[in-house]
């Protein structure tokens, strides 16, 4: 250490942050396990062991709640994690530099909007009144469809728009292992006579297959968070059979409900539902490809 403080001072920042914002915050887990007051604090909160976990699960409509969670979760990993792998092929095919990067620039500018204007834009876009979608739909001879409020559209919109507006910036992570593939794999394939598709198979995907699984080990472990902002914006009473996830359910009983207690099992248990799958998924990628995130 003395010899490389220098080091170690860089990475003390960082540090720091995950022990203060990470670790120490751990330990208030404990308030799942109490009946929490604000007034008594942990320490003199009375201890009630599993019953938040009780209550949590014999909530009449926690299992719809769940339900809807992992299938937006699943939709999302199924359309929305090969999309960034897709475009980013496709980009690095492109030879002219400046047409490639306009069209990098204008992918990546929906990361940069917060969910409030995407939201605004989403709702905007599918009205029944002056939506371009809806004109459409009245130009084909048809009766306006108000996607807002069918439960059956709302999934859909959640997917399309968090690909929309995520799938620019994923492709980041992907141009630059890209960008590590020694180009002479791609004349030699060319002179043997293999196509594009034959390439992209054989050279593109083996050379980006260790950034692919740890992406996708990590997309595993947050299968529960589907994203509360996203939701929130998008989410209304008439959708709550199909939209309503955990997150919102926690803000709305947890957070504004004053039930602290209950909030953090929830939270707990989200938690332990994610090391497990990582857990698991891990393994199995470390069996069948080699590779892993520990």
């Amino acid at each position: 250490m003395q010899k490389n403080w220098q080091m170690y001072m860089m990475i003390l920042p960082g540090a720091l942050f995950f022990i203060i914002f990470k670790y120490i915050p751990l330990s208030g887990s404990i308030i799942a396990f109490q009946d929490y007051s604000v007034f008594k604090g942990i320490l003199g909160s009375e201890f009630v062991g599993l019953e938040n976990f009780r209550t949590m699960l014999a909530y009449p409509e926690f299992f719809r709640i769940l339900r809807n969670t992992v299938l937006i979760s699943v939709y999302k990993l199924v359309f929305g994690f090969p999309a960034p792998i897709i475009l980013a092929i496709l980009l690095n095919e492109i030879g002219k530099m400046f047409f490639k990067r306009f069209i990098q620039t204008i992918l990546y500018l929906p990361h940069f909007l917060s969910w409030v204007i995407v939201g605004g834009m989403v709702i905007s876009i599918l009205s029944p009144t002056s939506g371009p979608v809806n004109e459409l739909v009245k130009l084909m001879g048809k009766e306006p469809i108000y996607f807002m409020q069918e439960p059956d559209y709302f999934r859909i919109i959640i997917v399309v728009s968090d690909v929309w507006k995520g799938v620019g910036w994923g492709t980041i992570i992907y141009l630059a292992a890209l960008a590590g593939v020694n180009p002479e794999l791609y004349e030699a394939a060319e002179v043997d006579g293999a196509g594009k598709l034959r390439q992209v198979s054989s050279i593109t995907i083996p050379a980006i297959l260790p950034t692919i699984m740890i992406l996708l080990l990590l997309n595993i472990g947050d299968i529960l968070d589907v994203g509360v902002e996203q939701v929130y914006m998008l989410l209304n009473p008439l959708v709550t059979s199909t939209g309503e996830i955990i997150d919102t359910y926690t803000y709305r009983v947890g957070l504004l409900g004053g039930k602290m207690s209950l909030t953090t099992a929830i939270g707990l248990f989200k938690s332990i539902v994610g090391l497990v799958l990582i857990v698991m998924a891990n393994q199995v990628s470390k069996k069948t490809t080699g590779e892993s995130i520990f």
